[in-house]
């Protein structure tokens, strides 16, 4: 992996006003993690060669809060929605998470290098075991709860992983594919009661010594992988290292979050995708801030806003989704306690919902912008002019541009591919590579750049505006969703002859998937309303649920090119009006 050499570091941060704010913000953190960084933010000193982010940045805010110069504000604040409720001073959350580092190499005999999947809601559990891994130098593999026998087997297979963590939901997916998973040695439940063939977490890691030293790691070793969305094959590897995920942000100091040790931050985003790790492990927990969690069975527009009325977050992070739910509400009848600053990520707001949001709440929202290879590159800070629709600018080390098919730099207003320079040196905060892949990590790079597969043009003052997609995957609700999976799904059904799968616009989740069926010339059904539904509950039970078409349509034949392959963009221009 390419590091930062000082100049470019240098010369790519001091472009970025937010350095100022820095300085003038607040004495608080006059003598936190950053101290000992300063010299490589100014480029005088090179990025070091070993770095952890449980011993560098978590148990230095332990010693600054036994110090005393931290504020009373805790490092961690779960709720359930039902009367339970965590906090964990970071002393606290390095105590326990010692404990369970234990638990992962003393008892599930896990190394340095070794992959474990975690597979768990919004629990405790999760952030305790992201800790905990990160101490062992072990990779963890995070994945959504709605992920299918199927999907796990897939994972388990691809990711060699030796060990899996999961509750009683997952569970049982996870035991009938365990047989084909050659690699898996350990299985880990957290849960009340005890399940045949699996150890009890909760139970281990209560009894294991919390004395563990922790483990030596390069900054380019690898700390998370996470599974893509495939376009026209499997869900593919996406390495980050220490460096990527928890070294960036201290070069970036507060860019997209802003926030500070007394601040409390939300993010409602699910515990499968990285926006979920950045917002609520590394990026906020470099500036030593409240990670606020709650459980959040189900999104429901009550739950979020009189969460936001009963304790006092002060930053809310949310796919756009969330707003749209929120804003048919009357949210004049709310006052929320603390919060001051709002974030929408994984797919462009409609402007309308900003406005909307805007005139009840007295409250912007901050649009960001970035890829599961990426995190954030770009954002509207906060103090930055709103341009409704558009996802701000580049942000701190990294310089993004608008190319055509030949790598060239477009000019402002040109239609072209958003990408980010990667020569002469690699970015700091960019994903490694697509794990056993060379031929996709090859592909993703044209000229001096990485390309996102994003369409978007820049305008004169610097600002990104986001197009669509330059290839077939459907952001719904802010999950990506590959049309493969779902069209696989469907063509093992007896019913289905082909299937086209492509994004449908929608009012509240800005898009959906939307299936375009043919027959089998054996199957005939006079009650096609019917049909739909049953291939709806087929693909819930093959694939993750969220993935399945909520529009089904029935063709005589689809659009094919002279090779027989189905013209998928024809079918999306068709639904969103474009022909």
């Amino acid at each position: 992996m390419k590091i930062f050499k000082l100049p470019i570091l240098k010369s790519l941060w001091t472009q970025k006003p937010l350095y100022r704010t820095f300085h003038g913000h607040s004495k608080l953190l006059a003598s936190d993690v950053y101290s000992q960084y300063q010299a490589v933010r100014r480029g005088e000193q090179e990025i070091p060669k070993y770095f952890n982010f449980a011993s560098d940045v978590l148990d230095k805010w332990t010693e600054i809060e036994k110090a005393g110069k931290r504020p009373s504000n805790s490092a961690f604040w779960w709720i359930s929605g039902k009367g339970e409720e965590v906090k964990w001073s970071f002393e606290e959350l390095g105590f326990l998470s010692r404990k369970v580092a234990n638990v992962l190499t003393k008892v599930c005999g896990l190394q340095k290098g070794d992959r474990i999947i975690v597979v768990l809601p919004r629990i405790p559990e999760w952030w305790l075991v992201n800790v905990a891994c990160m101490r062992a130098g072990i990779v963890l593999i995070p994945g959504t709860t709605q992920l299918s026998a199927k999907d796990m087997l897939y994972r388990l297979q691809a990711s060699k992983a030796k060990c899996i963590i999961t509750d009683d939901t997952v569970a049982p997916a996870v035991d009938s594919v365990a047989s084909e998973s050659q690699f898996l040695k350990t299985k880990l439940i957290v849960s009340q009661g005890s399940r045949e063939g699996w150890l009890n977490f909760s139970e281990l890691y209560k009894n294991q010594s919390a004395d563990h030293s922790c483990a030596k790691t390069r900054i380019e070793d690898s700390v998370n992988i996470f599974f893509t969305s495939g376009t026209t094959g499997s869900p593919k590897m996406t390495e980050h290292s220490q460096g990527s995920l928890g070294f960036r942000p201290l070069l970036s100091e507060r860019y997209w979050l802003d926030l500070t040790p007394s601040d409390v931050i939300w993010n409602t985003a699910d515990t499968g995708w990285i926006l979920n790790s950045l917002t609520s492990v590394f990026d906020a927990w470099v500036f030593g801030s409240c990670i606020f969690v709650h459980q959040l069975p189900q999104i429901e527009s009550a739950t979020i806003l009189n969460t936001l009325c009963r304790f006092p977050i002060d930053t809310l992070v949310g796919v756009p989704t969330l707003y749209r739910m929120l804003v048919q509400n009357d949210l004049s009848s709310y006052k929320f306690m603390n919060l001051k600053h709002c974030m929408s990520g994984g797919e462009p707001l409609n402007p309308e919902v900003m406005e909307k949001w805007k005139s009840q709440t007295g409250l912007d929202i901050h649009e960001v912008y970035g890829q599961t290879e990426t995190g954030i590159i770009c954002s509207v800070f906060k103090g930055m002019k709103i341009k409704p629709g558009s996802m701000g600018k580049a942000a701190p080390l990294f310089d993004v541009q608008v190319v055509d098919k030949n790598a060239n730099i477009l000019p402002p207003g040109q239609q072209g591919e958003i990408a980010v320079r990667i020569k002469p040196i690699r970015p700091l905060g960019l994903f490694s590579e697509y794990i056993d892949n060379p031929k996709k990590t090859a592909e993703s790079e044209r000229g001096d750049f990485y390309v996102t597969g994003d369409r978007g043009t820049m305008d004169e003052d610097g600002y990104f505006w986001f197009i669509g997609r330059d290839d077939d995957i459907i952001i719904s609700s802010g999950y990506r969703i590959g049309p493969f999976e779902v069209e696989s799904a469907l063509m093992e059904h007896p019913a289905v002859a082909e299937a086209a799968v492509v994004s449908s616009p929608d009012p509240l989740r800005g898009e959906v998937v939307k299936a375009f069926v043919v027959l089998s010339a054996t199957f005939s059904s006079s009650d096609q309303e019917h049909l739909a539904c049953e291939l709806q509950e087929h693909v819930k039970k093959t694939t993750a649920p969220y993935k399945y078409p909520r529009k089904v349509e029935f063709v005589q034949q689809m659009p094919k090119t002279i090779t027989g392959k189905i013209k998928r963009h024809e079918l999306r221009n068709k639904e969103w009006g474009r022909m």
